[in-house]
């Protein structure tokens, strides 16, 4: 990361318990996703971080708090930080949402199946952290606790490159590091997800 000594961290919920008949958003982490988010507040720079935003989902939330409470920071809710909308389908058994998954970064401009086009899921997080970044004192380090598929979308954002599920993570659970003049100027190098 060049250009400036602020950063950003993009974490993704790590596992939820997975319940068809609750709406996804309400989905809390399980076990396992609790522990593995626990290991973000370890991490080399999480003494850095100075303010903790998360969507209003409840596993992201779930992981904020995690993050938070060992670090003795609040956490603000910034509702437009959420996953792209899939009310339309609701729950998806995983091989059929990862074929939709697959369709909705294929095809940025259309609706799959009434899901939200990934190009204005896009508009919507990028408008959002812009606005997070601009009201935080001048140098504070910012974690965003989110989801793949628009942590996926803001990464290709920062790359300057167009939308590709080629940059997407491999599972939940991961996070990467932004410069945030690269909300700008979009030339980051490289934004590796890496696995808590």
């Amino acid at each position: 990361m060049t250009g400036s000594s602020r950063f950003c961290v993009y974490l993704t919920h790590p596992e939820v318990a997975i319940d068809p008949a609750v709406p996804v958003p309400a989905w809390g982490l399980s076990e396992t996703g609790r522990t593995r988010a626990a290991r973000a507040a370890l991490l080399p720079w999480a003494g850095a971080i100075r303010h903790v935003v998360s969507s209003a989902e409840r596993k992201a939330i779930e992981t904020a708090e995690i993050f938070a409470a060992a670090h003795r920071l609040p956490v603000t809710i910034v509702e437009a930080t959420h996953e792209n909308d899939r009310s339309a389908t609701g729950f998806l058994p995983p091989a059929e949402f990862e074929e939709v998954a697959s369709a909705f970064f294929a095809a940025p401009g259309q609706s799959v199946r009434g899901w939200e086009r990934a190009i204005d899921a896009q508009a919507r997080i990028v408008s959002a952290v812009r606005q997070v970044v601009a009201s935080a004192p001048a140098g504070a380090p910012v974690l965003f606790c989110g989801h793949g598929g628009v942590g996926t979308l803001l990464k290709c954002h920062l790359l300057g490159v167009g939308i590709t599920r080629r940059h997407d993570q491999s599972c939940g659970g991961n996070w990467y590091m932004f410069d945030p003049l690269d909300l700008e100027r979009r030339q980051a190098d490289t934004l590796d997800w890496t696995a808590l």
